[in-house]
């Protein structure tokens, strides 16, 4: 009955033990048969070995050197699963294909380029784009330097909306002595970004940074 506590005989007990290496439900069939417990569930049973600490010694995973059971057959053909295989030569409907474009969780445009990765050493790889069309219009951003954005839209990827400026200027553009550039309306940006270009001119005349 439900919620009565089951018991088992010392003699039930020695057999679950010597049978716990069998497959369970093969040995709580015959268990049940051997003893007539029909009271006895396979939740019931698998419980107790649990509880006795006997385990069946298989962990579910291949050992070193044992070969897997289908090696070197053939999958049966099947019409039905035929049709949604893939062919040879064909690419997953989410491939990252030249050109596809992301936004990042910072609010970034990228864009897939073929350049090796040098990570992965795939063919293709996603960088900032805005950085991408400004190098191919100026080359490399010179060492030092950064490319900031005027409008505040980091999505606006057009080249003029990215100035490289000195590294050392974000401080001064992002806040903290004065006014942060990004938060400040668009009629205010351009005199933020004046004064912080003359503040890190006498920074440099004086061998600032």
């Amino acid at each position: 009955m439900k919620g009565r506590a089951l018991s088992y005989s010392t003699n039930e007990l020695a057999w679950i033990e010597a049978h716990k290496t069998q497959l369970r439900r093969t040995a709580h069939a015959e268990f049940c048969q051997a003893f007539k417990r029909s009271d006895i569930s396979f939740s019931n049973y698998t419980s107790l070995c649990k509880r006795k600490g006997w385990k069946t010694g298989r962990t579910g995973c291949y050992a070193p050197g044992s070969v897997p059971e289908n090696k070197g057959k053939k999958m049966p053909f099947n019409a039905n699963s035929a049709r949604t295989q893939f062919k040879k030569g064909q690419r997953p409907h989410n491939t990252k294909h030249l050109g596809h474009e992301h936004i990042t969780t910072d609010g970034y445009v990228e864009i897939s380029v073929a350049e090796k990765n040098p990570h992965t050493g795939y063919e293709r790889r996603h960088v900032h784009k805005h950085r991408w069309l400004w190098e191919k219009a100026n080359g490399p951003v010179p060492e030092g330097m950064v490319l900031k954005c005027l409008d505040g839209d980091k999505t606006n990827t057009a080249l003029a909306n990215w100035e490289a400026i000195p590294r050392a200027m974000l401080p001064r553009l992002n806040g903290r002595w004065s006014l942060s550039y990004d938060a400040a309306d668009d009629e205010v940006k351009p005199v933020i970004m004046a004064v912080a270009k003359l503040e890190q001119k006498a920074r440099e005349m004086k061998g600032g940074l």
